[in-house]
C-alpha cells in the first residue's frame, strides 16, 4: 500500500473492505491531520506500527477484520484526541496496554476476536467509555469490581472467553447499560438481583455458564428488555411471568433441567402458582383519581429533585450521546438527504434546518444543518457538540455523528419518527391521552434531573418548549437542542448569565429581564410547558396578556373547576378506554 501521493492536508482516509494487502506504511505518520483512518476489513498483516502515536488529531482508528498481529502498541495511548478504536478480528496478542487508562477521549473500543489474555485492573478508570467489546480471546480471572466504575455504559460484550467465579452486584449500578454480553463463559454463582436496576436494558446473554439458582424476579421491572438469553446453565425454580418475560420463547430458557413455568417454554409446570392483579383495575382506579393529581404528581418529581442536593455523582459523564457511532462525510449527507431536498425537511430553527434522511447503511436520522450566515451559528454548533459530550440519559436525544468544515456544520442526530410534543398538542390528526401527557412530561422531568444533577457542573437546558421534546416509536420523550445551554461552572454552581435570550412565554422572568441562567429557570419553563400540555393553550395565546398569564389563568381555575383547565372530552376518552380494555 502506497501513500507517498496522499495529501499531507487529507483529513480521512478510508479504504474499506478493498483487499488491500501488506503492512501498514511507517509513512502514514506524515499525514499528520488525519481524523481518520479506516483500512478494516482488508489482508493488512504484520504490527500495528508504532509510527500511528505523531497523528495527534486522530479521533477514529479502524482496523479490524485484517491479519495483523503482535502486541498492541503503548504508543497508542499518545493519540489523546482518539474516541474509536476498532482492532477486531485480527491476531493480537498479550494485555490490554495499561495505559490505556490515559485515552480519556475513547469512548468506543473494539478488541473481539484476537488472542488478547488479560484485561488491567487500571483499563475499569476509563470512566467515560460508551462502547466495548473483548469477546472471543483468551481472558480469563473473574470479572472485576471495578466494571461498576464504568457508569455511563452503554453496551459491553464479554463472551466466550475463559472469566470464571461470580458475576459483580455493580454492574447493576450501570443504568445506561442497554446490551450486556457474558455467554460462553465459566461464571457461577446466582445472577445477581440488581440487574433488576438496569433500567435500559434491551439484550442481556449469560448463556452457556455455569449460573444456578433462581432467576431474579427484578428483572421483570426490565421493561425494554428484547431479547433474554439464560439458555444452558444449571438454574432452577418458577420463570419470571411478569413484565418482558411473555414475549420469550423456549430457546431463552433450554438448558436449565430445573426450571418450571408455563408449558409454552417446554418446562414443567411449577407445583405453587402466581396471583396476577387485574390490569384493567388499576386503570379504572387511576382514571377515577382528580385530573389535578395528575399535575401533582408531576410536580412533585420536581420538588424530589430538590431533596436530592448534594448527592450527585462523583463522576463526570465526558462523552458524546452516541446510538451508533459511524463515521459521515458531507457528501453522504448530501446523497441521504437528495441534496438537502425540501422534501425532506422536517424542522427549522434559529440556526439552521433539520432533514430527515437515510445513510448508506439505511439508517435513518435526522441531519441539523446549522446556517453559517447566523453570526451565533458557529458558537451555536460549538456549544451542542460541547454539552452533547458530556451527557447521555435515555431521554436525552443522542448524536450519531457529526459532520463539520469551514464551509459546513451539521449534527447527525437519532431520528425521532412521532416528531415533537407540539406537533402532537396541536394536530388534529395526532391525539394525546391524560396517560401519554402524564408519562411524556415525567420523561422530561428525568432528563432535567439529570442535567441538573447528573454532573459535577450542572448543565442549564435554557429552550426548554414543546417543540424541543421529541417522542420515538414507543412514545418515549426526549430532550433536544441544546444550542443555547449553559455549563455552571463555579463554587456556588448556581447562576450564570447569558445575552442569548431564549423563547418568550417559556423563559423565566430573571431570564428575560437580567440574563440571568440557573436551574430554577429550567424549573419554571417546565411548570409552563407542562400547564401547556394539559391545556393545550400556549403560553403567547391571544386570551394572555399582562394582567393573564398562562400560569396566572391555571392558579385561579383549577381550585374550582379541573374541567376548566382540562378538556373534557380527553377525560372522556380515556374513560372508554378504560372500559373497553
Amino acid at each position: 500500500m502506497s501513500i507517498g501521493n496522499l495529501s499531507h492536508s487529507l483529513e480521512e482516509f478510508q479504504m474499506y473492505n478493498c483487499n488491500v494487502s501488506g503492512g501498514i506504511p511507517e509513512e502514514i505518520r506524515n499525514l499528520s491531520n488525519l481524523t481518520l483512518i479506516d483500512l478494516g476489513g482488508n489482508k493488512l498483516n504484520g504490527s500495528i506500527p508504532i509510527t500511528l502515536s505523531k497523528l495527534q488529531k486522530l479521533q477514529g482508528l479502524g482496523l479490524e477484520n485484517n491479519k495483523l498481529e503482535g502486541s498492541i502498541p503503548d504508543d497508542i495511548c499518545r493519540l489523546a484526541e482518539l474516541f474509536r478504536l476498532e482492532l477486531g478480528g485480527n491476531k493480537l496478542s498479550g494485555s490490554i496496554p495499561t495505559c490505556f487508562s490515559n485515552l480519556a477521549s475513547l469512548r468506543i473500543l473494539s478488541l473481539g476476536s484476537n488472542e488478547l489474555t488479560s484485561i488491567p485492573l487500571t483499563f475499569w478508570n476509563l470512566k467515560d467509555i460508551l462502547q466495548l467489546n473483548f469477546s472471543s480471546n483468551f481472558l480469563t480471572g473473574p470479572l472485576p469490581l471495578e466494571i461498576g466504575n464504568l457508569k455511563v455504559l452503554v453496551g459491553i460484550d464479554l463472551s466466550m472467553n475463559n472469566f470464571s467465579g461470580v458475576i459483580p452486584t455493580e454492574i447493576g449500578g450501570l443504568k445506561n447499560l442497554e446490551y450486556l454480553f457474558l455467554g460462553y463463559n465459566r461464571l457461577q454463582g446466582s445472577i445477581p438481583n440488581s440487574f433488576g436496576d438496569l433500567i435500559n436494558l434491551k439484550f442481556l446473554n449469560l448463556s452457556n455458564n455455569n449460573l444456578s439458582g433462581a432467576i431474579p424476579a427484578s428483572l421483570e421491572k426490565l421493561s425494554y428488555l428484547e431479547d433474554l438469553n439464560l439458555s444452558f446453565n444449571k438454574l432452577e425454580g418458577e420463570i419470571p411471568r411478569g413484565g418482558s418475560f411473555g414475549n420469550f420463547s423456549a430457546e431463552s430458557f433450554e438448558g436449565n433441567e430445573l426450571l418450571c413455568g408455563s408449558p409454552n417454554l417446554q418446562v414443567p409446570p411449577c407445583k405453587t402458582g402466581i396471583h396476577h392483579t387485574s390490569s384493567k383495575n388499576s386503570l379504572l382506579l387511576g382514571i377515577v383519581l382528580p385530573l389535578s393529581t395528575i399535575f401533582m404528581i408531576v410536580v412533585s418529581l420536581l420538588i424530589l429533585r430538590y431533596r436530592q442536593r448534594g448527592k450527585r455523582p462523583s463522576n463526570d459523564a465526558n462523552m458524546p450521546l452516541v446510538a451508533t457511532w459511524r463515521m459521515v462525510s458531507y457528501l453522504e449527507l448530501c446523497r441521504a438527504t437528495d441534496g438537502f431536498s425540501e422534501n425532506n425537511l422536517i424542522g427549522k430553527g434559529g440556526f439552521g434546518s433539520v432533514y430527515k434522511a437515510r445513510l448508506s447503511d439505511g439508517m435513518e436520522v435526522a441531519v441539523k444543518v446549522f446556517n453559517l450566515q447566523c453570526g451565533r451559528a458557529f458558537k451555536s454548533f460549538d456549544i451542542e457538540c460541547e454539552m452533547m459530550k458530556s451527557i447521555r440519559h435515555r431521554n436525552l436525544i443522542k448524536v450519531i455523528s457529526s459532520c463539520s468544515n469551514e464551509e459546513f456544520k451539521a449534527l447527525v442526530l437519532e431520528y425521532m419518527p412521532h416528531g415533537s410534543l407540539e406537533k402532537y398538542l396541536y394536530s388534529s390528526n395526532c391525539i394525546l391521552d391524560i396517560f401519554q401527557r402524564l408519562n411524556i412530561m415525567i420523561d422530561v422531568a428525568s432528563a432535567l434531573e439529570y442535567l441538573h444533577f447528573g454532573h459535577s457542573a450542572p448543565i442549564i437546558h435554557c429552550d426548554l418548549k414543546p417543540s424541543n421534546v421529541l417522542l420515538d416509536d414507543n412514545m418515549v420523550a426526549h430532550l433536544s437542542d441544546f444550542s443555547i445551554a449553559k455549563l455552571l461552572i463555579g463554587e456556588d454552581q448556581s447562576m450564570t448569565h447569558t445575552q442569548t435570550l431564549a423563547t418568550i412565554g417559556y423563559m423565566a422572568p430573571e431570564y428575560g429581564r437580567e440574563g440571568r441562567v440557573s436551574t430554577n429557570g429550567d424549573v419554571y419553563s417546565f411548570g409552563i410547558m407542562l400547564m401547556e400540555t394539559f391545556t393545550e393553550k400556549k403560553p403567547t395565546d391571544e386570551i394572555f396578556n399582562e394582567e393573564m398569564t398562562l400560569k396566572q389563568w391555571v392558579n385561579d381555575w383549577l381550585p374550582i373547576s379541573t374541567m376548566e383547565v382540562v378538556d373534557e372530552n380527553q377525560c372522556k376518552r380515556n374513560c372508554n378506554k378504560a372500559l373497553k380494555n
